[in-house]
């Protein structure tokens, strides 16, 4: 069949023309058993003022069959379009047949002036717009001499996929159309609120960095030892993202939070999300130490996303070894989404199950060596030699031992020790503990495909002095793969409560701001000599 694909605006679309009392548009569909066509046999009506989408509409049809016998439709005046519906599914009862998953929609409109402009999508209407749709066939109907008609469409559902490559939601075609060059924009970024209730008057320096040359097609981030209203917090990162993004997914295990925010127009093409916790530390009754992972696909390319926070402790690296261990046996992921390449898959090793993986936490890895010497590189006169610092880094030693983290990779470090500080101080531990400053918050990656992850930027939000940690993120460009439509789809759901709420919040300040700075400009000083 012979489709074009388009988005339904009013600027596409078959233009209604008369040459005569009858016009005629024809399906071409080198497949189908008989050809298709529509047939207006009476003169348009005349023009009317009052015209609404569900006015009567006025329209007859004509279907070949091969033996060359034609089923007449009568002149039928349809006051509502499931009546319509009805009749182009008696009429072509082979259109849904040949394209399953794939349904019959339909889209009035009004070519008046733009004043006058009436529009009006019947079923679907939201997703009509969000979607990605096939024309089905050219016209079946026109009335009134403003050019109304009435357009049938082939809608993707996003309920029910393809498996063929060509022409999938998740295939080649609609990848190319959002990436050009197959790569995603990832904020990547973890933070230890040390479980203050007292949020930072604003994210803008967390979420939005000046370095970051575009702006991001995936937020995630986690937490450890979040705060006591998580919601609070998520709405928090909604107002300061803006109505460009919705929360896909957020979990939560015991005081570890993890929230993932998309680009509006992405929903459409990511798999339900997925969600798995271990508990390191048994004993506790509140969750402090563990895991928690999300996973889904977007497009072809599956990703899996975990924050940890290991025991804590200078000398207790074996006990972070041991959490490693644990989680990498213990979560559970993928269950219902399909792996995307099983083969290279291990029962044993949760991070072997995806294409991307991306873990970040409070890994509490410390500087060894003692504090003076810590202190004695981060007080030279010069550049921090960050190179020196990380010769005592444990995590760093691991790492090359082969010991955690097999496969992972981390970006270069050009920031301070994200760990101790006094709360709202940029000087390290003053109590009588003094703490030694160490690198206890990363972000790490790991891909199945050798260059699909390119770090950008790797670094701490020193702004942010809530905690007793810095916020640690990561800037990265990932390649994604087509898919097929063999998957679960979320068929784009979003926190849309929370979304509502951010925005509200976020248009208030605005206004708030601006009547700040109406007021400002307006005020005039006098002084009396």
């Amino acid at each position: 069949m012979r489709l074009t694909r388009s988005t339904p605006t009013a600027s596409r679309g078959p233009k209604a023309s008369w040459s005569g009392p009858t016009a005629a548009w024809a399906l071409a569909d080198p497949g189908a058993p008989w050809p298709l066509t529509t047939t207006r046999s009476t003169p348009p009506d005349p023009p009317s003022a009052s015209w609404h989408p569900s006015a009567p509409r006025t329209f007859g049809a004509v279907q070949s069959h091969p033996a060359g016998a034609a089923l007449k439709c009568p002149h039928t005046r349809f006051q509502a379009i499931p009546a319509l519906e009805a009749e182009v599914q008696r009429l072509c009862p082979a259109a849904e047949s040949r394209r399953p998953g794939w349904r019959l929609h339909y889209r009035g409109h009004c070519t008046r002036a733009p004043a006058q402009r009436c529009q009006s999508n019947f079923l679907w209407g939201d997703c009509v717009q969000k979607s990605h749709i096939l024309r089905f066939w050219s016209l079946l109907s026109t009335s009134c001499g403003h050019g109304r008609w009435a357009c049938g469409w082939l809608c993707r559902s996003y309920l029910e996929g393809s498996l063929l490559a060509s022409g999938a939601l998740l295939g080649a075609d609609e990848l190319a159309r959002y990436f050009p060059d197959r790569n995603v924009a990832l904020f990547v970024a973890t933070w230890n609120m040390q479980g203050q209730k007292e949020l930072p008057v604003s994210l803008d320096e967390f979420l939005l960095p000046s370095e970051a040359d575009y702006t991001q097609d995936l937020y995630v981030i986690g937490v450890q030892e979040g705060c006591s209203d998580r919601r609070e917090w998520e709405t928090r990162l909604q107002e300061t993202l803006g109505p460009r993004y919705v929360l896909l997914s957020s979990a939560a295990h015991g005081v570890l939070y993890m929230s993932l925010f998309i680009r509006r127009d992405l929903i459409w093409f990511c798999s339900e999300v997925e969600c798995s916790t271990v508990t390191t530390r048994i004993v506790s009754q509140i969750k402090t130490k563990g895991a928690l992972g999300l996973s889904f696909t977007f497009f072809g390319t599956s990703f899996l996303f975990i924050t940890s926070h290991f025991t804590s402790g200078d000398g207790k690296v074996a006990e972070r070894l041991m959490d490693y261990a644990r989680t990498i046996q213990a979560l559970a992921l993928p269950r219902t989404v399909p792996d995307t390449n099983p083969y290279r898959s291990s029962a044993a090793d949760v991070t072997t199950r995806f294409d991307e993986v991306f873990w970040f936490g409070d890994f509490n890895f410390r500087l060894s060596g003692g504090r003076r010497a810590v202190e004695a590189i981060l007080k030279q006169d010069l550049e921090v030699d960050v190179p020196a610092l990380l010769r005592h880094d444990q995590l760093t030693r691991e790492m090359k031992k082969g010991s955690i983290f097999k496969g992972f990779q981390e970006p270069d470090i050009h920031f301070l020790p994200s760990y101790k500080f006094d709360i709202g101080k940029d000087t390290y531990d003053s109590t009588s503990k003094q703490r030694t400053p160490s690198y206890t918050d990363r972000v790490l990656y790991r891909s199945r495909h050798k260059g699909d992850i390119c770090p950008l930027k790797y670094s701490s939000c020193l702004g942010i002095k809530t905690s007793d940690h810095r916020p640690v993120y990561g800037l990265f460009r990932v390649k994604v793969r087509p898919g097929r439509d063999n998957i679960p789809l979320a068929a784009g759901k979003f926190d849309r409560e929370l979304y509502l709420i951010g925005i509200k919040r976020r248009i208030s300040k605005e206004m708030q701001k601006q009547q700040v700075l109406k007021n400002q400009s307006s005020s005039t000083v006098c002084t009396v000599s």
